[in-house]
């Protein structure tokens, strides 16, 4: 039930994505459809984890990938993913957690309110729902869990050219579960909020943010 559910989400995610792409390139012949990557680290929640189990307050890695297009000159979509590897923290049980999201996000370009930065700075806000997977590893892997999120960040772009710039994000992901019952099902997991920081990429597959 779980897996199909998984399933019907990421596939309704992927369809709200092309259709917003579609829409977009018919309405705007100026927009800007992006591959976005970036790698950096993350924090999570402490009440996420059951006594005894708990996770360091900063992790590496956390890798992001997406799609991001720009329907409208300051408003647009993306479709992301993201993977965070949480560690325990010295004196607990040992344990690692690999938590994976895919969320379906609305951007903004805030740029003009933050134009004192310079020409070539671009500010994006963005949030938007998703679906966090929780894999534990080692002798926990049978404590598996999902659940929904709701995620929200902002990006500083550094244009380095018309088609590559490099960003900053820091995001906060709030997830949506219960807590574990009975409390052996939180051995080795993780069901709280989690924060990161990375820096990444940007990459313009048709048109640019930055072009004259």
């Amino acid at each position: 039930m779980a897996s199909n559910f998984k399933r019907y989400y990421v596939k309704s995610c992927m369809v709200f994505f092309f259709i917003v792409l579609v829409e977009g390139a018919v309405a705007q012949d100026t927009s800007t459809f992006k591959a976005q990557i970036a790698l950096g680290v993350n924090g999570p929640s402490q009440e996420g984890f059951v006594p005894g189990f708990e996770g360091q307050q900063l992790n590496f890695p956390t890798v992001n990938l997406g799609l991001q297009y720009m329907f409208k000159p300051r408003l647009g979509a993306k479709l992301d993913y993201g993977f965070n590897r949480i560690s325990h923290q010295d004196g607990t049980q040992e344990f690692k957690v690999n938590y994976s999201r895919v969320n379906a996000q609305f951007v903004y370009d805030a740029s003009r309110v933050f134009g004192f930065l310079g020409a070539r700075m671009g500010t994006f806000v963005h949030a938007g729902p998703g679906l966090s997977l929780i894999k534990p590893l080692g002798n926990y892997t049978e404590n598996d869990t999902s659940y929904l999120n709701i995620m929200a960040g902002i990006e500083l772009h550094y244009g380095i050219s018309d088609a590559f710039s490099l960003y900053l994000d820091g995001s906060y992901i709030n997830g949506f579960s219960s807590d574990f019952d009975p409390p052996s099902d939180g051995y080795g997991s993780f069901n709280g909020n989690l924060w990161t920081l990375t820096l990444g990429v940007s990459i313009s597959l048709s048109g640019c943010y930055y072009c004259d």
